[in-house]
């Protein structure tokens, strides 16, 4: 519980916060970690929280919003971070309950990092003062700055792919499964990123009264990442859908390349063959049983191959 901006009070029952919210100078924190349905039932109690809204706060999967209540607002957002040693994407799902006086977490796991949140709070404490204005921002805050953090590492990637791409030997199958991968990791992205900016944009309407004239260059701040991580998360889209269509034309390349190579030694190959063929008739044919049939044969032999050796390596058949 803060009071006029000044941590006062921590770890009270939940039935003492309606007692502190009757001071209009106070504003409370509550997290919940994996709720179950007679957890929120409590302080719907207290902060009168909308059916739906609490529904929705139980529900998994939800799509990144905000929903406008009458006597409050409901949250949902995702942080990601990138699994370790691989291209993975996880999520963390969660909710908040946001009043005049009070903000509500509801995490759906303990991947969620509250201390994070907690530490921002700590270290912009001179802000504290606009109360729950301040504790939105340290959240929504280190939930962009994670989907920033993901788009940075996402896009390593992508750049050590494109760097494998052009070997010599490419690995073919590992690349397919790297930038299969890296796709489904951009599409979840997308989806918990681009949501985002409606959100933020919808705390910052004068209309909702959450944000105050101190807070709002933050929010600014924050919606300004919200954009940059959005059109940041696209242009990796493209940049892999590219890197994929430049893998498929590379391997058309190189096919091309190997079969202009076999198809030239097959035709050198073919020139022994017909000489050989000619001069191995059953009728008499000038040479016929002659020493200098035998030179005559092995010199065409000789003559045509190189020839057509020299022709294909011209054209870089070779």
């Amino acid at each position: 519980m803060y009071r006029n901006g000044v941590l006062e009070s921590e770890d009270f029952p939940v039935a003492d916060i309606s007692d502190y919210l009757a001071d209009p100078d106070t504003t409370v924190w509550l997290d919940f970690c994996g709720p179950t349905a007679e957890d929120l039932a409590a302080i719907s109690e207290e902060l009168g929280l909308h059916a739906l809204a609490v529904e929705d706060a139980l529900s998994e999967c939800q799509r990144a919003k905000i929903d406008c209540y009458d006597s409050h607002s409901f949250l949902t957002a995702y942080a990601v971070r990138m699994a370790e040693g691989s291209s993975r994407l996880e999520r963390s799902e969660v909710a908040a309950f946001i009043t005049k006086q009070a903000l509500v977490t509801v995490r759906k796991d303990e991947h969620f990092d509250i201390d994070a949140v907690v530490a921002r709070w700590e270290s912009a404490a001179d802000s504290a003062k606009s109360g729950v204005a301040f504790l939105l921002h340290g959240l929504l805050d280190y939930i962009v700055d994670g989907h920033f953090d993901a788009a940075q590492v996402l896009d390593e990637r992508i750049e050590e792919l494109e760097d494998l791409v052009f070997d010599d030997q490419p690995d073919h199958p590992s690349l397919q499964r790297r930038s299969l991968d890296l796709r489904k990791s951009l599409v979840h992205l997308r989806r918990v990123v681009v949501p985002m900016r409606e959100v933020v944009s919808t705390v910052m309407r004068h209309d909702m009264g959450l944000v105050d004239e101190p807070m709002h260059p933050y929010y600014q701040d924050v919606y300004d990442h919200v954009l940059r991580a959005s059109e940041w998360t696209e242009s990796l889209r493209d940049l892999i859908t590219t890197i994929r269509e430049t893998q498929l034309n590379l391997q058309g390349y190189r096919l091309n390349t190997i079969m202009k190579k076999v198809t030239s030694w097959a035709a050198i190959i073919a020139v022994p063959t017909a000489v050989t063929g000619f001069y191995g008739q059953n009728v008499p044919y000038p040479g016929f049983q002659e020493v200098w049939g035998f030179w005559a044969s092995a010199a065409a032999i000789v003559v045509l191959s190189v020839g057509l050796y020299v022709l294909f390596r011209r054209r870089d058949w070779l």
